[in-house]
């Protein structure tokens, strides 16, 4: 019997992208305020796994096909590389390094190492519980 998820659907194609730029937003908010790279991925998870709701895996499949492995690789890479890198030049681990430039169209930005420690959280924490739902959810 095949259902219609019309509603649920359509509703899934808005609320997606508002789900994923609030991420986006609490992703690079975190440095000042509560939020980063953990926080922003679970949402982001959140609205992958609206989107399973609403539609079929193989279907989500087509529309993201992304090895989450290869996710999770990447955000341990990220972290730990930024952590480590400190550590090249004779401060503690996790030591981060920030610096303030003056951009012609953006004006004055705050760059920091810290940004690139919470897109590994970032990666991580959407791979793994995107690896998570996908194995609770598969029919065999």
């Amino acid at each position: 019997m095949k259902t219609n998820d019309i509603i649920l659907q359509t509703a899934t194609k808005v609320v997606l992208f508002i789900i994923v730029l609030f991420s986006v937003y609490i992703f690079f908010a975190g440095h000042y305020t509560p939020g980063g790279g953990f926080v922003g991925g679970l949402l982001t998870s959140g609205a992958i796994i609206l989107l399973l709701l609403a539609f079929d895996m193989k279907t989500v499949d087509k529309i993201l096909p992304v090895n989450f492995m290869y996710m999770i690789a990447t955000g341990l890479l990220f972290a730990i590389g930024t952590g480590a890198g400190g550590l090249l030049f004779n401060v503690p681990f996790l030591t981060h390094a920030f610096t303030d430039v003056d951009l012609p169209i953006l004006g004055h930005l705050s760059l920091h190492t810290a940004a690139l420690f919470d897109l590994g959280v970032f990666l991580v924490v959407v791979g793994v519980t995107m690896i998570i739902i996908k194995t609770i959810g598969e029919d065999d």
